[in-house]
C-alpha cells in the first residue's frame, strides 16, 4: 500500500463506498506483518516511496516463498535479488507472471502498471563480467518504472568505446558506473558528465583486486567531482539510489 491507496481507501471509507469494517481489514496488517520467520514491513512504501525488496540469499526456498506469497496479497510489484533458480520455480508456482533475469539473479512480479519516467538511467560497464552486477541494478530499476538504458564493456582497456556511446550517456539523467579490476571508469565518466555518478565496485579481478576492494578505494578516492559509491558488487543499491534520484 503507497500513500495513493491509503488516500483511496480513507476517501471511499468517507464516501461510504467500503463499510469501516472493510477499510479496518485493510489494514489489519499495518505497519508490519510477522510471518515468524520475518516481519514484512508493509508500511515501507508509504515512508519512503518504494515497497520492501526481499534480498533472497542466505533464506530458505520455502522462507522466499512464503514472503512472496504473502506480499502478493497487498499488490504490489515485487522484486527479489539474489535468488536462485530453485527460489524462482517456487515463486512461479505462486504466480505464473513471474520472471527471472538470470543473470541478475533476480526475481519480478509486476502486479501495478505505472507510468515510465521520461528521463532515464544509463547502466555501464566496464567489462562483459561486470554484468551480471549491471542486470541487478538494472531490474530494480525497471521494477520502480525507470527508463533504462544499457551500455555494456566500454572500460578503460578500450577507452575509445566509450566515447563511441558519450551521446548515450550525457542524456541520462543519472548515471550507473559499474567496473572490477582497479575501477578506473567510474572516474572517467565521472570527469566527462554534468550528471550524477553512481559508481560500483566488483568483485571481478585478479588477485590483487582483493574481491573488489580495489576498486572499491580506487571509486572512493575518485578525483572526479560527483562520484559517489557503493558496497561492492551492490547493483540494487546503485539501481535503488538512481531511481530516487531519476525521479527528483
Amino acid at each position: 500500500m503507497d500513500e495513493a491507496d491509503l488516500r483511496k481507501l480513507l476517501k471511499d471509507i468517507r464516501e461510504k463506498k467500503i463499510d469501516v469494517d472493510e477499510g479496518v481489514e485493510k489494514l489489519k496488517d499495518l505497519p508490519f506483518k510477522d510471518l515468524g520467520y520475518a516481519m514484512i514491513d508493509n508500511h515501507r512504501e508509504i515512508r519512503v516511496g518504494y515497497p520492501e525488496v526481499i534480498y533472497c540469499e542466505g533464506k530458505t526456498v520455502k522462507q522466499v516463498r512464503g514472503i512472496v506469497k504473502f506480499m502478493l496479497t497487498k499488490g504490489n510489484n515485487i522484486l527479489g535479488t539474489r535468488a536462485s533458480m530453485e527460489m524462482y520455480r517456487a515463486v512461479k508456482e505462486l504466480c505464473p507472471s513471474a520472471k527471472y533475469n538470470e543473470s541478475g539473479r533476480t526475481i519480478t512480479i509486476r502486479q501495478k502498471e505505472q507510468k515510465e519516467t521520461d528521463s532515464y538511467i544509463a547502466i555501464v560497464t566496464a567489462g562483459t563480467s561486470d554484468i551480471p552486477v549491471a542486470e541487478e541494478a538494472f531490474e530494480t530499476a525497471r521494477i520502480f518504472d525507470n527508463k533504462v538504458e544499457k551500455v555494456f564493456d566500454v572500460g578503460v582497456a578500450g577507452i575509445h568505446r566509450l566515447f563511441n556511446k558519450m551521446d548515450i550517456i550525457r542524456q541520462a539523467k543519472v548515471v550507473v558506473v559499474i567496473a572490477g579490476m582497479e575501477g578506473a571508469l567510474a572516474s572517467v565518466v565521472g570527469g566527462m558528465v554534468d550528471k550524477p555518478v553512481i559508481a560500483v565496485p566488483t568483485s571481478v579481478g585478479y588477485g590483487a583486486n582483493f574481491g573488489g576492494v580495489t576498486a572499491l578505494l580506487s571509486m572512493l578516492n575518485s578525483c572526479a567531482s560527483g562520484v559517489s559509491v557503493v558496497n561492492i558488487d551492490n547493483g540494487f543499491g546503485a539501481g535503488y539510489l538512481a531511481s530516487i534520484i531519476n525521479k527528483l
